[in-house]
């Protein structure tokens, strides 16, 4: 591996320490390298905190090393002012000689404007290593400012003879096909997102939560269709434990394709990555409108006979993973 394929991939490495607590923010990764050795690395804090290169900078006890040092980063570094100063002005004031940078920031407030700024200041500057890979790991990031749009993940799990639900129930909760470990993943997925959509009728027939309670992590934005504003106060999406947002027939027009609607709104709230976890109708809503990038699929042993089917979609399978009795499958949209 060229070396600075190396560096940047421990950037990506150290990046993933971010994910679902820098949001709406990318969750960058940086290490800084003096004599062929890495003598500092950081990532980005919790959203409001420092920048993964300022946690770097701040790391090194002697700053004046800095100057015959290399910089290395996921992402271009910022040259706005935000919540913190611009990153790009903190290199240049420690005179690092050399930064190299995995992809640029399409971000309007950066684009290029980081690299400009540190080439203006006499930084030699290397950009697009491990192109690819970065643009993958900032795929929330990018796609939010892209496409207008968070990083949808479709989420579902469905009986062996391809059912959501069976055709009656006793109770208002849901009839698990999934074991305890599948749900426990879904939960740790849950903290990495920041938000989490089911239509009405799901609220109705499961009275879900939809919060992280078997991991550790920050609790989604919920997002609730309720096309009346009827749904009832009492309903475990509505208590204290998480941000919701109702979507009524004041936000959404109910006679057209429901998904871009969905998508312009969730883009107006600033969140950049969701998971859409049903019902039937709201699932197909995303496929049938093409608005989806990935899609993890359970599969149970148990049998329905009837009930609800399962949404259909078509996607590349890139994984299959076994959890006990139960087939995880993932599916990226091509």
């Amino acid at each position: 591996m060229k070396i600075h394929e190396k560096y940047i991939n421990r950037c990506i490495e150290i990046a993933k320490n971010g994910l679902g607590t820098t949001r709406p923010n990318p969750m960058v990764g940086c290490v800084i390298v003096y004599n062929d050795k890495i003598i500092a690395e950081g990532f980005t804090s919790p959203y409001g905190g420092p920048h993964a290169e300022v946690n770097a900078i701040q790391s090194v006890t002697d700053k004046s090393i800095l100057q015959n040092a290399t910089l290395y980063v996921t992402l271009e570094p910022c040259s706005h002012f935000g919540k913190t100063p611009p990153c790009s002005d903190l290199i240049i004031s420690h005179k690092i000689p050399k930064v190299v940078i995995g992809t640029i920031d399409d971000n309007s407030l950066v684009a290029g404007r980081g690299i400009k700024k540190l080439q203006n200041a006499g930084c030699d500057v290397v950009v697009g290593v491990l192109e690819a890979e970065c643009k993958e790991h900032h795929k929330r990031f990018f796609t939010f400012h892209n496409k207008k749009r968070p990083y949808i993940i479709l989420k579902w799990a469905q009986s062996a003879d391809g059912f959501l639900s069976p055709e009656t129930k006793d109770e208002q909760k849901p009839v698990w096909i999934t074991n305890p470990y599948s749900r426990q993943l879904v939960h740790k997925w849950r903290a990495e997102e920041q938000a989490i959509l089911v239509g009405g009728n799901t609220v109705l027939q499961d009275n879900p939560s939809l919060t992280v309670r078997e991991w550790t992590g920050l609790q989604p934005t919920r997002v609730v269709i309720d096309k009346y504003n009827n749904l009832p106060d009492t309903a475990a999406v509505f208590n204290t434990s998480a941000k919701t947002i109702k979507l009524t027939k004041t936000d959404l027009d109910f006679s057209k394709p429901l998904a871009t609607q969905i998508c312009e709104k969730l883009h107006e709230y600033n969140i950049n990555s969701i998971i859409i976890e049903g019902g039937h109708n709201t699932l197909q809503d995303f496929i049938d409108e093409n608005l989806w990038d990935e899609a993890r699929i359970f599969y149970g042993t148990n049998l329905f006979m009837e009930g609800t089917k399962a949404p259909f979609i078509k996607g590349s399978l890139t994984s299959e993973t076994k959890l006990l009795n139960d087939t995880l499958k993932y599916y990226i949209n091509d």
